[in-house]
């Protein structure tokens, strides 16, 4: 949710930023609106509580020829109260509702526009240039004995799929690389919850427009969740949090669960566009004004890992209109797939600064003994659609594939991978 006091003092600046996501704009119009009938309505109720309370000492030193009558006048306003209340609490419920429709603000230096606005940051390495007719992962995958697609889809239908042998080994190494690093960098790990409430979910700013991304479970009121940010982000609702020492700072292993709903077409072929995965994801706590100090290092985590494993790759500003509801600035990171010559998403790095904390109630004491709401960020350290570059770029003519150096350690040492026999 986005701050009200920023609404009311600055709300041509919400403006510009709906504007550059290509949002709402009568939706700020709409909830200031909104906002002034919510604090009338709680000022009404207040000044009448007020005069409930002097009234009620006038009548406790009244004669007892008066009461009588008094009592009567209190009763009334009595209900006058209680219906005072009811209108700031209808009032409350209203704003709340068109405020949560406002995306969070975007952060100066956001371009405008949606999916092909983005900027690009930098780039690193050398795109691969082979000498022979480069495979394609899963071709790869089958040839190795490492991906098995038709079974999946056997399993479970289309978009599934079995990591085998080496496959599964690969998986298992890059996801205990990261959490190494993530340990190294101070991270607490947690293993996360996939299901969720739906107050959770919604907390985190996932039940607007892409809701229909989401597996739900009606039955116990459940969501299965696409990416530990989500159990994260809920893990210190309802909190104050001692941020005194520094962030507080997690890294969530779990399955994740995609519907992919509206992709029909997109990327059918192996394992880079599918229904479940697994994913190590960073979770920050910081303090407001460290927010994009602490942006920063999560991508340079990002981007140290990927030179680790060989990867050619560029980062990218999203633009504002492919951020979310939830984030106010996000950096990509795209490797360099060869067979579609094309650089693809392997990262994504948000800093969602007050907007999640605000939905969620999360909070930290200020000097002044007042509370505040923490600033939040995540970003992916490793997950499965990165086997699908770690083989493209690391192919060689007969089908083998060797393993980056820096990976070998968590796979016993092992430096090729070799065609099944």
């Amino acid at each position: 949710m986005i701050d009200p006091v920023l609404l009311r003092e600055n709300p041509d600046l919400i403006k510009r930023s709906q504007t550059a996501r290509g949002a709402s704009v009568e939706a700020v119009d709409r909830a200031l609106e909104a906002d002034s009938e919510r604090r009338a309505s709680i000022r009404a109720f207040e000044d009448l509580r007020a005069s409930q309370n002097q009234f009620g000492k006038r009548v406790a030193s009244a004669l007892a020829a008066e009461k009588k009558a008094l009592v009567a006048e209190a009763q009334a306003l009595a209900a006058q109260v209680k219906a005072a209340g009811v209108a700031a609490g209808d009032a409350e419920t209203a704003f709340t509702s068109v405020v949560r429709t406002i995306a969070n603000p975007i952060i100066d230096g956001v371009p405008a526009g949606g999916e092909d606005n983005f900027v690009t940051l930098r780039t690193h390495g050398e795109i691969p240039v082979f000498d022979f007719e480069p495979r394609d992962h899963l071709e790869l995958g089958e040839l190795l004995g490492a991906i098995d697609m038709a079974r999946g889809a056997k399993v479970s239908g289309s978009r599934f799929y079995f990591l085998k042998g080496i496959g599964a080994r690969l998986e298992i190494a890059l996801m205990n690389m990261a959490l190494d690093r993530a340990l190294a960098a101070g991270f607490i790990p947690l293993i996360t919850p996939t299901l969720v409430r739906p107050e959770i979910m919604d907390g985190t700013g996932f039940l607007g427009e892409h809701a229909d991304e989401i597996y739900y479970l009606p039955a116990d009121e459940l969501y299965l969740t696409g990416t530990s940010e989500v159990a994260l982000a809920g893990y210190h609702s309802d909190e104050i949090l001692d941020l005194a020492d520094g962030p507080l700072r997690y890294a969530g292993w779990s399955t994740c669960y995609r519907r992919e709903a509206g992709s029909g077409g997109k990327d059918t072929r192996g394992i880079i566009r599918v229904h479940q995965f697994n994913k190590l994801e960073m979770f920050t706590y910081v303090l407001p004004e460290n927010a994009e100090t602490e942006h920063d290092r999560l991508v340079a985590l990002q981007e140290d890992m990927l030179q680790s494993l060989g990867l050619s790759y560029r980062v990218i500003d999203v633009a504002a209109g492919d951020l979310g509801s939830s984030a106010a600035r996000k950096f990509d990171i795209e490797a360099w797939v060869p067979t579609q010559d094309a650089y693809r998403e392997l990262t994504s790095t948000s800093n969602c600064t007050t907007y999640q904390a605000r939905r969620l109630d999360i909070r930290y004491r200020t000097e002044s003994g007042k509370t505040a709401p923490v600033a939040t960020l995540n970003g992916t350290l490793a997950t499965t659609r990165w086997i699908v570059a770690m083989l493209e770029t690391h192919q060689q003519a007969d089908g083998s594939v060797r393993i980056p150096e820096a990976l070998r350690p968590w796979l016993g040492g092992l430096t090729l991978i070799e065609p099944a026999s």
